[in-house]
């Protein structure tokens, strides 16, 4: 069962990244504007390259390896002392769905925004968190 939650991930993933984060407009008789992880990543690449490194690590990078990595080891194609390591990706991972609740929090207090999470940031949060849990389930040998 861990295995088949594992590899749905892969797939889940991905699916997270375009899925709309928020919606974001400057006031709200405008059109919201649907923000995902990789809308995100790409402005962010335009303006700050090195803030855009840090978020793709965070966001693509550590969850997507872990996975990988977790996968090869439920098919002892990978050491399970490797765990360890694999489990700190993922928190690094955490890291990113933070990042951006405190940016919600930070755009509706200053008001000058109207901002409203979507489903993707629901979903790309309970992929990290499976991730997690997945991780903390699998025996180490």
């Amino acid at each position: 069962m861990i295995r088949i939650a594992n590899l749905a991930l892969l797939v889940l993933f991905p699916v997270a990244w375009f899925a709309p984060l928020l919606r974001a407009a400057l006031l709200p008789i405008f059109g919201m504007d649907e923000i995902s992880v990789v809308t995100g990543l790409q402005s962010l690449w335009g303006t700050d390259a090195g803030l855009a490194l840090l978020v793709t690590f965070l966001a693509v990078f550590a969850p997507y390896a872990k996975t990988i990595g977790v996968a090869l080891v439920h098919f002892d194609l990978l050491k399970p002392s490797t765990l360890p390591a694999l489990h700190i990706l993922g928190k690094l991972a955490m890291a990113d769905v933070f990042l951006i609740a405190i940016y919600i929090v930070l755009v509706k207090g200053i008001g000058l925004a109207t901002v409203e999470t979507a489903w993707g940031l629901y979903l790309f949060t309970a992929c990290v968190l499976a991730s997690l849990w997945i991780g903390h389930a699998t025996p180490r040998a």
